[in-house]
């Protein structure tokens, strides 16, 4: 008995989508996410291995049954907005949003697809969250709350540099700059310390800003959170070498790369629960109902070669309390 020919294309039609092409769409992974850094790829590559860890183990793999789609915009906060909407138009099934800025861009770009941002400022005073315990509307995430701990690095540089003026390090262009201006003087105010506060915004203004500080005297710098400053960690650590201005950073990975010290949380950590807080919500999870996690863990590392070079004498009692001391 023949067949007819609506039969026959959909024979031929069935056959087709067993053959290779057909076998290639069925192994395509069926989940996408959408990776928008305010950073670029290289200073990211600590963070997008933690978040993949985190991915793990939810039983999400990239390239098995899942897929990222990156975009970076490598310091420069004004392409943001274009390629949030270049996410939102792939229809990403969650965007991940690394840095404050790719967090207020994606926020404006989709009021539907979920967001998890990784932070260092809270999210509630920028708009981002209701509340911690509650965040509301579509994102949710990580922060890092490096405003907090200003006090605190305040006081370990004036243990390490005592009687110096200290100027703190801010990019303009991004909105967490005036916070940091704020937390900063309300500490070094509370502490009795000299504090200026100096700006750069560009890799080239990094330079400037250090070459200015020597000739007014600045004896110490507190660098604050800035994607772009990640970006730019080995120009930042080789103007304080060659100004000889004893730095203190924010995350250890500057002191890894020759930078005095610095303070602040494990950035592993943070970057695995936002993989894990992306598995819960591909797997039905609402943001709503993911609490903004806070790190648990904070790190003092210091850098005994690059003290030596500066001719400074590390106090006993920091190094006693450092975390890990780098020879």
């Amino acid at each position: 008995m023949g067949i007819r020919r609506r039969e026959f294309i959909a024979l031929v039609g069935g056959m087709a989508a067993a053959g290779p092409l057909g076998a290639r769409a069925q192994n395509m992974p069926a989940l996408t996410i959408g990776y928008l850094s305010s950073k670029d790829e290289k200073s990211e590559a600590g963070i997008i291995a933690g978040v993949r860890k985190g991915l793990a183990e939810m039983g999400l793999v990239e390239g098995r049954n899942l897929s990222i789609v990156y975009c970076w915009s490598a310091g420069d906060y004004r392409r943001l907005p274009e390629l949030a909407a270049d996410l939102v138009a792939r229809k990403a099934d969650v965007i991940v949003a690394s840095g404050l800025p790719a967090a207020l861009a994606a926020k404006a770009a989709s009021s539907t697809i979920p967001i998890v941002f990784r932070l260092a400022i809270d999210p509630v005073a920028f708009g981002l969250a209701q509340s911690f315990d509650r965040p509301g509307g579509n994102l949710t995430g990580v922060t890092m709350l490096f405003d907090p701990l200003t006090p605190k690095k305040l006081q370990l540089l004036h243990e390490l540099m005592p009687g110096v003026s200290i100027a703190l390090l801010v990019n303009p262009n991004n909105p967490n700059a005036a916070s940091h201006k704020e937390h900063a003087e309300m500490a070094a105010l509370a502490l009795g310390l000299r504090l200026s506060v100096l700006t750069a915004g560009t890799s080239d203004e990094i330079d400037r800003t250090f070459a200015m500080a020597r000739q007014n005297g600045i004896g110490a710098f507190l660098i604050g959170d800035d994607p772009m400053f990640d970006v730019e960690s080995r120009r930042l650590v080789a103007a304080a070498a060659t100004h000889r201005i004893p730095t203190m950073y924010y995350v250890s990975d500057f002191v890894l790369i020759g930078g005095l010290f610095s303070y602040g949380p494990s950035f592993a950590e943070m970057a695995m629960q936002v993989g894990k807080y992306v598995g819960r919500i591909l797997k039905g999870a609402k943001p709503t109902d993911l609490p903004i996690q806070q790190p648990t863990k904070f790190e003092l590392v210091i850098n005994a070669g690059t003290a030596k070079a500066l001719g400074i004498i590390v106090p006993p009692t920091l190094l006693a309390g450092a975390d890990q001391v780098i020879e």
